[in-house]
């Protein structure tokens, strides 16, 4: 890193930015297809659970937040078919609703590997840690709130469009705290994973993650009582 980058300063859509390629890049390798984000990114008041699939995550550490994904079932059922096509699962075994367990174990385990890739870059470009807890699916027919269940000082919502190779849309909305990184010495960033190393940890997750899914399902049913829904 050369001189002239001491004393950067990182802020909120700087981070934002990383977060969106980790997502592009892991849903990319994953799915053997071809994910992209806007340039463009929208101020928001509020992150919320949106139909036609919502995901979300908190992270915690050295900074606070949530990470929310809003799929329309299109995007939803191609991301996942691709994902399994990649993994060699027969066309004929694959499920045909997004409503379907297994699309929300398969978008759940890759939310969890991009936002564990997102935390990775942040431990090695911020000299920071965050910790992520197991992100949540549900399938919506109506509209949630959800905010951050925790004290953000000044907090800023952001929502970036991505679109899948068939064009289908899904919606990533990022809330934190304002803060800023500023860098008061050089320090060499280690290189990011290879994108068949996020496969690999993708596929060995899902095959763990398949005997938690009743727990997870469960999990999913709790939230939605304690929401009224």
């Amino acid at each position: 890193m050369s001189s002239n980058n001491k004393n950067k300063v990182v802020t909120t859509e700087d981070i934002l930015l990383k977060l969106c390629k980790s997502v592009s890049s892991v849903l990319t390798s994953a799915t053997s297809s071809q994910i992209n984000y806007s340039a463009m990114v929208q101020k928001i008041n509020k992150t919320s659970l949106k139909p036609d699939f919502g995901c979300f995550v908190l992270f915690d550490g050295g900074f606070t937040g949530l990470v929310v994904i809003n799929f329309t079932a299109k995007a939803a059922l191609e991301i996942y078919t691709n994902y399994m096509r990649n993994m060699g699962m027969p066309e004929e075994e694959l499920a045909i609703s997004h409503t379907s367990d297994e699309v929300g174990d398969v978008l759940g385990e890759l939310m969890n590997q991009l936002v564990g890739n997102f935390t990775n870059k942040i431990r090695k470009e911020l000299q920071t840690n965050i910790t992520q807890n197991q992100p949540k699916m549900l399938a919506l027919n109506k509209q949630v709130i959800l905010q951050v269940d925790t004290n953000l000082d000044r907090p800023q919502a952001r929502r970036v469009t991505f679109s899948t190779e068939n064009n289908n849309i899904f919606y990533l909305e990022l809330a934190m705290d304002k803060t800023e990184f500023i860098q008061l010495e050089e320090f060499d960033v280690v290189e990011d994973e290879n994108p068949d190393d996020i496969l690999e940890a993708t596929r060995k997750s899902m095959e763990k993650s398949t005997a938690s899914t009743v727990s997870t399902k469960n999990e999913a049913d709790d939230l939605l009582d304690q929401l009224g829904l």
